[in-house]
């Protein structure tokens, strides 16, 4: 990751427990919780770029055009692997628009290894394969068949699952004091 600014503290403790979760053999399934600014962002780049050297698929799930297309921008600045995106009015390969079937044939041939999108992603036609690591935005904003249909869209082994949130609602700490989420 190529980042033009320096770690807090906070963010390297929380890249390290997340790089160290996905290189277990069991699924991770962590919620990262923080105000917005606070480095969600950076943190999920990291995980991606770790994912991406060890030869994984990414998918990161955000809940609306605006936000994925921020983040795609972002992701294509931070990493040196070629980043898509897919929503249902934008379809990029790196920062070169294409067509939606090109984009989909690549992603479903395996010639792309990071996916941002929105629930585009969750079209039939769009065949993920195996992923090694899920990230999902706002995650509260998307209902439990939708992240259940995204997480079971690829092949197994089940992929690492990091969710993230600005908003603790008591949903999300329900789940992790139950032992749903880290």
């Amino acid at each position: 990751v190529q980042l033009p600014f320096k770690l807090t503290g906070a963010q390297r403790k929380s890249i390290w427990e997340v790089v160290k979760d996905c290189a277990q053999a069991h699924p991770m399934n962590r919620l990262l919780e923080g105000d917005v600014g606070s480095g969600k962002t950076v943190v999920s780049a990291a995980a991606a770029a770790s994912a991406l050297h060890a030869g994984q698929r990414v998918v990161y799930l955000a809940p609306t055009e605006i936000l994925a297309s921020q983040q795609h921008a972002t992701f294509v600045s931070f990493l040196d692997e070629p980043v898509a995106l897919l929503t249902r009015s934008q379809q990029k390969f790196g920062e070169v628009s294409v067509s939606k079937s090109e984009l989909i044939d690549q992603i479903n041939n395996r010639e792309i290894n990071c996916i941002v999108g929105t629930h585009a992603l969750l079209q039939e036609n769009v065949k993920l394969g195996e992923v090694g690591l899920i990230i999902i935005d706002e995650q509260h904003r998307f209902g439990v068949e939708q992240r259940h249909a995204l997480l079971n869209k690829g092949e197994r082994p089940a992929p690492h699952l990091l969710s993230m949130t600005a908003t603790p609602i008591p949903r999300s700490l329900a789940l992790t004091i139950y032992g749903d989420l880290e």
